[in-house]
């Protein structure tokens, strides 16, 4: 199991619209960053992330999980672009802002912090939880 963040601008794809789409979840498309495709590549069923709103908000609204491995990415026909399907599994009872990320030491090598612009980063498990504790989420899905 590995973790994840997924980064969304709120007017383009919000929470909101994440969790409207329920099981079926969305494909996570239009990525155009060589490293945030190969850490799509690298994810599995069944991995959870974070869903990040950026510009906006700056924080983590909930969580998500991988319901399809990569696969082509639907909105060009550039081969080279890949995706996968996300699903919405829980809010952030509290969302947890990058001003809180930033001021705890515990996540100073979090790629949130350190690798700000990348819209598909890693996650460690410890920051996973640290993250989910900041949130108030008691029991995180895994």
């Amino acid at each position: 199991m590995a973790f994840w963040l997924f980064k969304s601008e709120p007017f383009k794809w919000s929470w909101d619209h994440q969790k409207a789409k329920g099981e079926l979840g969305e494909q996570w498309d239009g990525i155009r960053n060589y490293q945030a495709r190969n850490n799509m590549r690298a994810m599995k069923l069944g991995d959870k992330g974070f869903f990040y709103h950026s510009n906006e908000g700056l924080e983590v609204v909930g969580i998500v999980e991988v319901c399809q491995e990569v696969h082509p990415d639907t909105t060009t026909e550039d081969a080279r672009w890949e995706c996968v399907d996300i699903k919405a599994v829980c809010d952030m009872p509290k969302p947890v802002t990058l001003k809180d990320v930033k001021a705890n030491p515990a996540l100073s090598n979090m790629a949130l912090v350190t690798s700000m612009r990348l819209s598909v980063q890693p996650v460690t498990e410890d920051e996973y939880l640290e993250v989910c504790r900041m949130g108030n989420l008691s029991d995180p899905p895994r």
